[in-house]
């Protein structure tokens, strides 16, 4: 069994040197991460150490290992090929039990800057609560139980869900993690404005309730035993020795289950050859002919292609995250909220470039600027059928965090005006400058379209706000005008209406411009 153990650390190690031979600027990379990573673990040890002593210390040392553990459990299922021993079904052919192959990954999986980097914060945070020699010796004592925790945390849930890492839906939760680490860093920067004016005394209830889950109990224990509590502190130590006994128990199962049970993906499904039944769904509800059948191809395309997903997933969490944050903070403005309308008006930027090289079935149907019409018509309406109810969410959660709500209808309004006139510059947009978004990787922009890109979205937004001008002059005129008080209900049927009539003017238009190039759309979509 150590002979096992040795060869799949000797493997990592292979496959961490026989990557970096692949070319120099990988080299160059690895090292430059690795260099930061350390750096930026030994600030954290500073600083984790420079809070000895303080009387508030235990509320930042134990849920910033929870937060350490949390984030080896997530790790994996955004960024599932950063590892490639994470894949056990590679070994599947070998003759191989499950219980020396958990010991020997769990030995390989502290080989890289993840672990030293863990390895640091642990040693800061367990430093930074111990006093007296017994809370030495516990401190030194946690360490490597708390960072086996966050490692067999890590291959307990890759291994739990290798089949999906492996499939479609596995690809758009890396499409996705960007946004994840987006909407994380804006969570964290909330919290810390938060505790910025409270202090840390907040975080103490917190820490009281993570003080017996592990990893974090194990640290909490070092505090506890510093404190002269010793049968507490073997009680915190137990919680985290049964956790990681539990954690390797369910990853054994899991292995076991993963490597003797068949690919339900390769099996073919109950029922093959009997008579299919009409789907029923949310479609059924759809309206009849091309517009219908328009709305439900665009609908699928948000839900199951992970660009498009990842679009629209970004635009909805931070038309929320920035008007509902601001308010929060009692730093913004109700009309915040019409940054929610803008973020999904965009979405109607480029409408053909996520058919890419398929859109050459979009056009063999459109022979006429009557049916481009209805095709960027149902578009449209696919894209009001999320939109409208989600602006109006937005308006409201907005309006009552800042307690105006006799603003609530101009808001509503120049919501739907903003969003009508992006809809009208989004349809015009794409006819005029599409381009091309490559199926693979994290470019949003085909090589070379770059200038397209720009033109599209950012020159689409500039001539929606100036067709929003109206409507804007209005609202100004009724807040300055000493008779307008009172009236700015007139705005919620005002902005309607006008944005309406923008977006059915600007269809017209780009219908045309669309029947007539064809061609030249289908060129600029399907490159890269």
């Amino acid at each position: 069994m150590t002979n096992l153990t040795a060869a799949l650390v000797r493997l990592k190690l292979s496959l961490l040197r026989n990557g970096l031979r692949q070319s120099g600027g990988r080299r160059a990379a690895f090292v430059a991460s690795a260099v930061v990573t350390v750096l930026f673990a030994l600030l954290q040890l500073l600083g984790l150490l420079a809070l000895h002593g303080h009387p508030h210390a235990e509320a930042v040392a134990v849920p910033g290992t929870a937060l350490l553990a949390l984030g080896w459990a997530v790790l994996p299922l955004f960024f599932p090929t950063g590892d490639e021993t994470l894949d056990p079904t590679r070994l599947v052919m070998l003759p191989l039990r499950p219980r020396p192959l958990v010991r020997a990954l769990l030995a390989a999986s502290l080989v890289g800057t993840g672990p030293l980097f863990t390895l640091l914060v642990l040693a800061g945070c367990a430093l930074s609560l111990a006093h007296g020699p017994a809370g030495y010796l516990c401190a030194v004592a946690v360490v490597v139980p708390s960072l086996l925790v966050c490692v067999a945390l890590a291959r307990a849930v890759a291994t739990a869900n290798v089949r999906l890492l492996s499939s479609r839906k596995g690809r758009d939760l890396a499409v996705l993690s960007g946004l994840v680490i987006a909407v994380g860093a804006q969570l964290v920067n909330f919290g810390a404005q938060r505790l910025g004016s409270a202090g840390l005394r907040p975080l103490q209830p917190v820490a009281d309730v993570l003080a017996w889950v592990p990893p974090a109990s194990a640290v909490a224990a070092v505090g506890t035993a510093s404190e002269g509590s010793y049968g507490v502190a073997a009680a915190q130590l137990a919680v985290t020795g049964a956790g990681l006994a539990a954690l390797i128990t369910l990853w054994a199962r899991s292995l076991t289950r993963l490597m003797t049970a068949p690919d339900a993906s390769t099996l073919p499904p109950a029922g093959t050859g009997s008579r299919s039944r009409p789907a029923a769904g949310p479609g059924r509800l759809l309206p009849r002919g091309r517009t219908g059948t328009v709305m439900e191809r665009s609908l699928r395309y948000i839900w199951r292609d992970p660009k498009t997903k990842a679009a629209w997933v970004a635009a909805l969490a931070i038309g929320l995250i920035v008007p509902v944050f601001n308010a929060v903070q009692g730093t913004g403005s109700v009309y915040f909220a019409c940054f929610a309308a803008g973020m999904l008006g965009i979405q109607m930027y480029n409408q053909f470039g996520q058919d890419g090289s398929a859109f050459w079935m979009v056009a063999s149907t459109i022979s006429a600027p009557r049916d481009a019409y209805a095709e960027l018509r149902g578009r449209a309406l696919a894209l009001l059928l999320v939109t409208l109810p989600y602006a109006a969410l937005v308006t409201v959660l907005t309006t009552a965090l800042l307690g105006t709500w006799e603003r609530l209808p101009e808001v509503l309004g120049l919501s739907l005006a903003l969003l009508g006139a992006m809809l009208a510059t989004g349809a015009w947009t794409s006819a005029r400058f599409p381009y091309s978004i490559p199926q693979e990787g994290h470019r949003n922009v085909a090589p070379g379209q770059a200038g397209l890109a720009w033109i599209s979205i950012f020159g689409g937004m500039i001539a929606a706000a100036l067709l929003c001008s109206p409507v804007i002059a209005l609202t100004v005129w009724l807040h300055v005008s000493a008779d307008g008080t009172g009236w700015g209900w007139l705005l919620l049927p005002a902005g309607g209406a006008y944005g309406t009539g923008l977006t059915l003017v600007g269809l017209r238009l780009a219908a045309p411009r669309t029947a007539a190039r064809l061609p030249e759309i289908l060129t600029a979509v399907s490159k890269g």
